[in-house]
């Protein structure tokens, strides 16, 4: 496991390059999350703490990554 980042710029760098990770491997299992993304208000505090906003998606996509899931945990 990578350590955390410490600057505000390698934090930012570190969401992107996670936001485009999980991006990649959700769609490999076909599925696709258009509202991923880096919450942009998550840094503004002095402390950047940068979040992925993962967003809606319709019923179908919601099926989608339960299965998924439940076969990565089985």
């Amino acid at each position: 496991m990578a350590t955390e980042p410490q600057s505000a710029g390698d934090k930012r760098a570190a969401a992107e390059a996670a936001c485009a990770e999980l991006a990649a491997v959700l769609k490999r299992a076909g599925i696709v999350l258009p509202s991923l993304g880096v919450d942009p208000v998550s840094y503004g505090y002095a402390v950047p703490r940068p979040l992925i906003e993962l967003g809606r998606c319709n019923l179908e996509t919601t099926h989608r990554l339960i299965a998924v899931l439940d076969r990565a945990v089985s």
